[in-house]
């Protein structure tokens, strides 16, 4: 169905879908810490926007309290912890060199048109009025992963889970128009739950590595392993010498 052809609802929630969609991509090439956060409060209000004209278009006034839970943690709540964190953390203004820019990006690309391509059966089939922004949906929710796949700062990866759990959103939103309301809130308070916890972890992290990248991780582990097989290879000089 062409967007001509729909009505003004629907154009708005495919416009606003499309947005949602561009903020995953500015995500995914972000390097530096706060435009990161920024950016992923635009994307929880953008999918607000979306859950309120969706709420008008079908007749579901249940969304508007899903889009005000979406609002509150994804706008504001969950945004100004991680602003918190990344302050008190000297993280605010850090840069993360991201390896091959171009080839993530069109590897974003691949995943969008992926995500119509899986997504063209439910669409023929589905009757919703929001049924074009399904595919955005998926399209969110692996752009998501593929934050987490490829980065290395802890902060940037649980901005990325946070980003998969928007695009979950947003398909129960444009494809069953919304989920039942215990569920959601239910959602809501372990995504709070989830972002509090992360930020006591984060301080540990940096307590005992003095670091959240994980790539240094890695480079420690390995370290750990290659120092045993060290201390057997100095053992017989050892004993020869006495």
């Amino acid at each position: 169905m062409g967007i001509a052809s729909l009505g003004l609802y629907s154009q708005a929630i495919v416009l606003f879908a499309a947005l949602a969609l561009l903020t995953s991509f500015i995500m995914l090439a972000q390097t530096r810490m706060m435009p990161l956060i920024f950016t992923f409060a635009w994307q929880g209000l953008l999918l607000t926007v979306v859950s309120v004209l969706v709420a008008i278009a079908s007749d579901h006034p249940q969304l508007h309290i899903s889009a005000a839970i979406t609002f509150c943690l994804k706008v504001v709540v969950i945004p100004w912890l991680l602003y918190r964190l990344s302050a008190k953390l000297n993280m605010q203004y850090d840069a993360e060199v991201i390896a091959h820019p171009t080839l993530l990006l069109l590897g974003g690309v691949a995943l969008v048109i992926f995500s119509y391509h899986v997504s063209q059966s439910i669409i023929h089939l589905s009757g919703l009025a929001t049924r074009n922004t399904i595919a955005v949906s998926v399209a969110i929710e692996l752009l998501g992963m593929l934050l987490m796949c490829v980065r290395k700062s802890a902060v940037a990866q649980v901005i990325g889970f946070m980003s998969m759990e928007s695009g979950i959103f947003f398909a129960a939103v444009v494809s069953t128009y919304g989920m039942p309301l215990i569920v959601e809130l239910g959602l809501a308070f372990d995504i709070l739950v989830a972002s509090i916890l992360f930020g006591v972890f984060f301080f540990h992290l940096r307590d005992s590595f003095g670091s959240l990248n994980v790539g240094q991780f890695n480079r420690l582990s390995e370290a750990n392993q290659q120092m045993p097989v060290a201390e057997a290879a100095d053992a017989p000089a050892e004993g020869e010498a006495s």
